[in-house]
């Protein structure tokens, strides 16, 4: 458990870069062009948001808090015209930078300190694939209550 709370204060103390590193991925990829909706520093504060509490759904497994701020995060980039395989392609990119940060940054010298990361990566893949879970929920509920259609959505991208 202790490897576990160093790791997420860890990811917590560097949410920042963390961050805007992620901005940078989301913008450079091809496989997120609609995020020009996006305005940068709203992907970015939510981005932090999620980095900077994290440790509170991995320590607590808070499903209503996690519920909310995807639904309406899944709502939100409806809205923006995004389209659904953006969305989750954008929180995959979101695990893969903390994987990769974690990767880097944790020096394992004992057993049980990977049993530890395992435990994290473990609770990492619970928390992001419900993420997405519930962004494509809230991105479904407002597609039908603003009847948002995909023919009007790639006219928003063009």
């Amino acid at each position: 458990m202790m490897m576990l709370y160093r790791l997420v204060r860890l990811i917590e103390t560097h949410s920042e870069a963390l961050a805007a590193c992620l901005l940078s991925r989301v913008q450079d990829s091809e496989a997120t062009p609609a995020y020009t909706n996006v305005p940068g520093e709203e992907l970015k504060g939510r981005v932090y948001e999620i980095y900077r509490h994290l440790g509170d759904w991995l320590m607590t497994e808070d499903e209503a808090n996690l519920e909310a701020r995807y639904l309406e995060i899944g709502a939100r980039r409806a809205l923006q015209g995004v389209p659904l395989s953006q969305l989750i392609w954008a929180i995959v990119l979101t695990k893969e930078n903390l994987w990769e940060y974690v990767r880097k940054e944790s020096v394992l010298e004992r057993p049980v300190e990977v049993f530890g990361e395992l435990e994290m990566l473990q609770l990492l893949d619970q928390f992001f694939d419900r993420a997405i879970h519930y962004a494509a929920i809230g991105y479904e509920r407002a597609v039908a209550e603003h009847g948002i259609t995909p023919a009007a959505m790639t006219a928003r991208n063009n």
